[in-house]
């Protein structure tokens, strides 16, 4: 069974994603899962469990943003009795939980400092500390973790360790954003509003061809889960019905304001080769080389800005 299938498009930047992933998924390799918020990080994390060795085991989602730091590490880690005010008991923690199974660890760019410490040494050691214990226990666990910040600039800042971010980075996935896979919005659409006809019990509205112009100029900023709230919210007002752009929140039909030049060609002229390997550069340095965040910046897909950057020599061909 491919428990990918859910991960619906046919762009090459999500095939490429999901091949590797596919293979991470045949090993014990701690994966590193990057991209938006609402990219579906969770999801593909979730494809991974399902098709590993560790399909039968537990598989435990953590959103390390929602705790505060003096709950995280109990909840990880576990605690025992009286180790501070309110442990009224011994708690075992989410790593003895997943015990043999996946721990999945979102946003790991929240995590404090000397949390990450603790994480760094189990990734290591395998070993655990619960709060107010003083000998270390041993668990079999599969670590996932996701991130929405780019974490060589929070290393810059100090806010993440560096040596954890290598022990994570081991199989780096670079998940798209929306606005990157756009031809596959006729088929995430497709997709979701088969989910919701059979959820909801309705009949699927149908999009008209200027709407579908109106989301394909739209810029996604929710990504997936922007889409698919969209696909439900209309499911249930408009079952049935033909969904013309009225019909659409009103951000996405908001007239763009009308772009000024910024650049001014005079009698002499310009070259546009060099305009452009300026640009490039200039949002390369932005992005401290990130490619994916500059060919958004470019208004370009990846692929397209890879191509640029050979014709200009930023890449050997």
């Amino acid at each position: 069974m491919d428990h990918f299938k859910p991960i619906v498009g046919e762009s090459p930047a999500l095939q490429s994603l999901l091949r590797s992933a596919k293979i991470a998924a045949a090993t014990d390799v701690t994966v590193l899962l990057k991209g938006e918020t609402g990219t579906g990080k969770e999801v593909l994390a979730n494809a991974i469990q399902r098709s590993s060795h560790r399909a039968d085991k537990p598989f435990i989602t953590l959103n390390c943003a929602a705790l505060p730091e003096t709950l995280i590490e109990s909840e990880l880690f576990g605690h025992r009795k009286g180790s501070f005010t309110g442990a009224a008991s011994n708690t075992e923690g989410l790593f003895r939980a997943a015990h043999g199974g996946t721990l999945f660890l979102d946003e790991i760019n929240s995590l404090s400092v000397s949390i990450q410490a603790k994480l760094l040494r189990f990734i290591e050691s395998g070993e655990c500390l619960a709060v107010g214990d003083t000998e270390p226990y041993i668990v079999d666990v599969r670590i996932i973790a996701a991130t929405n910040s780019d974490l060589s600039q929070d290393i810059a800042k100090g806010t993440f360790r560096r040596d954890l971010y290598y022990r994570l980075n081991v199989v780096p996935l670079d998940i798209p954003p929306l606005s990157e896979r756009l031809g596959d919005l006729d088929l995430l659409i497709n997709h979701f509003m088969k989910v919701f006809e059979r959820e909801l019990n309705v009949l699927a509205p149908q999009f008209s061809k200027n709407t579908f112009k109106v989301l394909k100029g739209h810029d996604w900023p929710g990504n997936i889960r922007e889409l698919k709230n969209l696909c439900e919210r209309l499911s249930i007002l408009l079952p049935g019905k033909i969904i013309e752009p009225e019909n659409l929140p009103f951000e996405m039909n908001a007239r763009k304001p009308k772009l000024q030049p910024t650049v001014v060609l005079t009698a002499s002229g310009l070259q546009l080769d060099d305009l452009e390997a300026s640009l490039i550069q200039q949002a390369l340095d932005m992005t401290r080389g990130n490619r994916s965040k500059s060919a958004r910046l470019l208004g370009l897909t990846r692929d397209t800005l890879r191509y640029r950057m050979e014709k200009h020599g930023f890449l050997e061909s």
